[in-house]
């Protein structure tokens, strides 16, 4: 009888990150966004939207941050080959991935809290954990994003709040420039630093 092959490195990567899981938690965050967004108050009222712009790509970016958590990160620093391109490769895959579920999960014009906001706060969220993994570490990373966005969310009520689209990106409508700055700014850092130096080693049972 023949061995068995071992799972190629692929497999072995997937598995060790906990990818399955955090794709179905992606999934799951979209057709929770998907039963919210196509109620018919939320639908007629674009403005009711604003917490799912808050909460999906919250629940998307916590997951991935939490799947940057590596169990062997002493031997992924000592590896012959270079861990980076890995790193950059999970984290824009599941980047894109979870706009884009997110963003189809969410009808509307770009100018109402559409597809177009979700993106963009989806690739600020993961950007900003990314960079709070660097710092943090990993199981931690989530809780920056959420401080954040939670005391936008609560702020946006007033206009000179609201009205900021650098500092109150989270709640825009959807085109403004300055909001997609500051989001894809947030990105491309974190998608940068993470790559280079990985997540925070979390002592040796992290």
């Amino acid at each position: 009888m023949n061995a068995l092959r071992p799972p190629g490195p692929l497999v072995l990567y997937a598995r060790s990150r906990a990818l399955p899981v955090t794709v179905a938690a992606l999934a799951c965050a979209a057709l929770l966004t998907l039963w919210a967004a196509s109620r018919p108050e939320t639908y007629l009222d674009p403005y009711r939207r604003v917490p799912l712009l808050s909460l999906a790509p919250l629940l998307a970016s916590a997951a991935i941050g939490v799947s940057l958590h590596s169990s062997t990160r002493d031997l992924d620093d000592t590896a012959v080959r270079p861990w980076w391109p890995r790193r950059l490769a999970h984290l824009l895959v599941l980047s894109v991935l979870a706009a884009l579920l997110l963003a189809l999960a969410v009808p509307g014009h770009a100018e109402v809290f559409g597809a177009a906001a979700m993106v963009r706060n989806t690739l600020g969220a993961v950007g900003l954990t990314a960079v709070s993994a660097v710092v943090f570490g990993a199981r931690a990373s989530w809780l920056p994003t959420t401080l954040y966005f939670s005391g936008v969310y609560l702020s946006a009520s007033a206009p000179r709040v609201r009205n900021e689209t650098v500092l109150a990106w989270p709640v825009q409508t959807g085109p403004q420039p300055g909001a997609w700055a500051v989001a894809l700014a947030l990105f491309v850092t974190g998608l940068a630093l993470c790559a280079v130096r990985g997540a925070r080693p979390e002592g040796p049972r992290g």
